[in-house]
């Protein structure tokens, strides 16, 4: 089983969980409740993905107590100022089904607007109501974190930013690391892009594991959070049996000579303005 990393507010958060990112709502419930089966009980879904009810659906189908499960979400970008990220806070918890949610973000800083420090006051505020227990951001660059954290005194407890051994975002890491923000992966197989990697496909051969394993598991030994996401239930499932094995020295090293400069596969945070 993962191991429980402890966040910057006391709060305990599994290191391997599910991501939903583009698993149309239709076999959300469904995907979901494979991997609640497998052992996953951490899941992350996001306003943006418009799946947040089949979550619940899993959610309330499951024989695993609501306490023993970690439900992520996200706030979407048009709903930065105050009164509308209320409101669709709201409507997140509704679609859900849940009193309280574990874990809140920022999805998206979208500096071009100029609302994520008011977004980020408004999760103050709905942490302190007890509506959140713990809250952080997504995609954050250094200077948006700086601004937050200089701006109100409260540093999030996770940044959730692109992260795969083709972009392993060391520098960033190195800043979270200095204010005790917890990095989480997400595309944390280069968005199945590595999956038929050469390197990769070396390494996971000489432990006898697949690629994706590979690529989980050193994540993991990284100290990241990790959300690999699938449809299909077989991988849903191999892509947790990742407890078995350790990378060594040699293979963590080939791993690192893999990052690349200009490794980003997904939109930057410094010019990302979509809403939705």
């Amino acid at each position: 089983m993962p191991e429980q990393i402890t966040l910057n507010d006391g709060a305990a958060i599994p290191q391997l969980g599910l991501g939903v990112w583009q698993v149309d709502a239709g076999i959300t419930a469904q995907v979901v409740g494979w991997a609640i089966k497998a052992g996953y009980r951490l899941i992350d879904t996001a306003e943006g993905y418009q799946n947040e009810e089949g979550v619940g659906e899993a959610i309330r189908a499951s024989d695993v107590a609501r306490s023993e499960l970690f439900i992520t979400s996200k706030l979407r970008n048009g709903a930065h100022q105050r009164d509308a990220a209320l409101t669709a806070f709201d409507d997140t918890m509704k679609k859900l089904g849940i009193e309280q949610l574990d874990l809140f973000l920022i999805h998206w800083p979208v500096p071009s607007q100029d609302k994520y420090v008011e977004a980020w006051k408004t999760l103050i505020e709905l942490k302190k109501a007890g509506r959140i227990k713990s809250i952080g951001v997504s995609n954050f660059n250094q200077d948006h974190l700086e601004r937050i954290i200089g701006e109100t005194g409260v540093t999030p407890v996770v940044n959730q930013i692109e992260l795969h051994p083709r972009f392993q975002q060391r520098a960033l890491r190195d800043f979270h690391a200095g204010h005790n923000i917890h990095t989480e992966s997400w595309s944390p197989l280069g968005s199945g892009r590595l999956l038929s990697d050469p390197t990769i496909a070396s390494i996971a051969k000489k432990h006898g594991k697949s690629a994706a394993q590979t690529m989980i598991r050193w994540h993991l030994q990284e100290g990241l959070i990790v959300i690999p996401k699938s449809i299909h239930q077989d991988r849903v499932a191999a892509n947790f049996d990742v407890f078995d094995f350790e990378l060594d020295a040699q293979d963590l090293e080939t791993i690192r000579g893999m990052d690349s400069a200009d490794g980003r596969n997904g939109p930057n945070p410094a010019t990302a303005a979509f809403l939705f």
